[in-house]
């Protein structure tokens, strides 16, 4: 389960009126909850606030825990809910009932006595609610967040520290055939024919796989939470529990030893669990997952619904897995878009961010090749997987290029292809870009948008670029290259 770093109260969302609101109690808040019937189809349902923690509870407890360990859970499902309900305002409600959220359940007679229990309390982080983590198990030992998401904050309320409830349960093996795991790769962007070998290398202070070399294929390394991720979504998230595991090659098999379940940041569920067997009550294993955070009630602010409702001018929408790099993204493309929108001469627009889970959901959503990395549909900005962009050090270049097309595509839509994508280029990074020598033929459409290799594509671009490149030099805006 993935969180993003903390957001004001400000951003609750939750109003229908335009009205001045004053939220005087968490407790009386409701929730726009999105039920996934399809591939980005949801059925919404509006429920209260504790009604939603008591089935979150049902979802994500370990069973049979008893009423402490549901107590703090309940606690950090709220403080989750409160921080994070502008996570699917693109979509038209708060959160999800999926793990990209929190899993939502039929609530329980103890799940509903845990909500009710703790009604209104939630974690303070400067006043408002924290950012949190929880997964299955630690393993044992608790890891920051920078170590899962690259450029993710590491606040002190979330250390990487010894759980010796967790005891490194549940202990756990994996045999993937090396086929299994080279169709993984493939659908997360690793180019080549065949996995040759795949080879541990350093490990987080926690003891986790910071990365492995891959033999045979391009990218050569990948990190352990890219590979578990990959692994999850393709084969299955049975298999690479966490990413704290042994590896070792038998024939075409690779056998996995590992212990723990999920990413190991902040409250541990099965080490909750046996706390409170032990006699600790809710504030006590708050206190030992999140050291420094405050546990109480606070009335928010009173703000008006436009307030509430503003979203971000830059909308990130991640896989569950990948939201833990949220914020860094966030920075990165609000930065990118101003810098971009100044360069232009236009004004920034509100964008929205979609990465997909695998290549071939980015080419089913775009009807374009997953090389292309980034595509605009619907005035959204489609990019391939987080993993397939950062390992091969495109993640920056392809937000770049986005948002550049969602600024120019609308003037230039009487162009060529070559006329957009050579802008896209060439404003995304004015000072690189591959040399073309001798005279420059510019790409027709078809072969930007049907490409018949990865080299053919990467050609088409820079013919594209020289050819856009080649106006601007000679004194053209950006406007008039045809």
């Amino acid at each position: 389960m993935n969180r993003r770093d903390a957001l004001s109260l400000l951003g609750l969302g939750l109003a229908t009126s335009r009205n001045l609101l004053g939220f005087q109690n968490p407790a009386n808040l409701v929730l726009r909850i999105g039920h996934l019937q399809g591939e980005r189809r949801y059925d919404i349902e509006t429920i209260p606030v504790e009604q939603y923690v008591a089935r979150v509870v049902a979802g994500e407890a370990m069973r049979d825990s008893r009423p402490a360990a549901l107590e703090a859970l309940a606690i950090a499902i709220r403080t989750f809910a409160l921080a994070n309900v502008t996570r699917h305002h693109s979509d038209g409600f708060d959160l999800c009932d999926q793990t990209h959220c929190q899993v939502v359940r039929t609530a329980t007679l103890a799940t509903q006595r845990a909500a009710d229990a703790t009604a209104g309390r939630y974690l303070l982080r400067r006043g408002t609610p924290a950012q949190i983590f929880f997964s299955a198990s630690c393993g044992g030992q608790t890891e920051i967040p920078s170590a899962v998401w690259p450029g993710a904050e590491d606040p002190p309320f979330l250390p990487s520290q010894r759980d010796d409830a967790c005891q490194g349960a549940p202990i756990w093996t994996a045999d993937l055939h090396q086929s299994d795991l080279l169709r993984a790769f493939r659908a997360a962007g690793f180019r080549g024919q065949r996995l040759d070998d795949m080879r541990i290398g350093p490990r987080t202070v926690s003891g986790r796989v910071a990365r492995l070399q891959i033999v045979g294929l391009t990218p050569g390394e990948i990190s352990g939470q890219d590979l578990r991720v990959a692994v999850g979504r393709t084969i299955g998230w049975q298999h690479i529990k966490s990413t704290a595991f042994a590896l070792r090659r038998v024939g075409e098999t690779f056998r996995f030893d590992g212990h723990g379940s999920g990413h190991g940041v902040g409250l541990c569920v099965i080490g909750s669990a046996r706390m409170a067997e032990n006699g600790a009550n809710a504030d006590a294993i708050l206190s030992r997952y999140f050291p420094g955070l405050e546990i109480g009630v606070r009335s928010a602010p009173v703000v008006t619904t436009e307030v509430a409702r503003a979203p971000s001018p830059v909308a990130v929408l991640l896989p569950d897995d990948d939201e833990g790099e949220h914020a860094a993204i966030e920075r990165t493309a609000l930065k990118a878009r101003d810098e971009l929108a100044r360069a232009l001469g236009v004004e920034p627009p509100i964008v929205t961010l979609r990465f997909h889970a695998t290549t071939l959901e980015f080419e089913r959503a775009t009807r374009q090749p997953w090389l292309a990395s980034s595509a605009v549909v619907n005035r959204e900005l489609h990019l391939v997987p987080v993993a397939a962009l950062r390992n091969r050090g495109l993640l920056e270049q392809a937000i770049r290029r986005g948002l550049v097309r969602l600024m120019i595509d609308g003037p230039l839509r009487d162009r060529p292809q070559w006329v957009r994508d050579g802008g896209a280029l060439y404003y995304a990074d004015p000072s690189g870009g591959s040399f073309v020598q001798g005279r420059v033929t510019c790409p027709t459409d078809a072969e930007l948008r049907s490409p018949v290799s990865s080299g053919a594509l990467a050609n088409a671009y820079a013919r594209a670029r020289a050819c856009f490149s080649r106006q601007i030099a000679l004194g053209k805006s950006w406007r008039d290259v045809r």
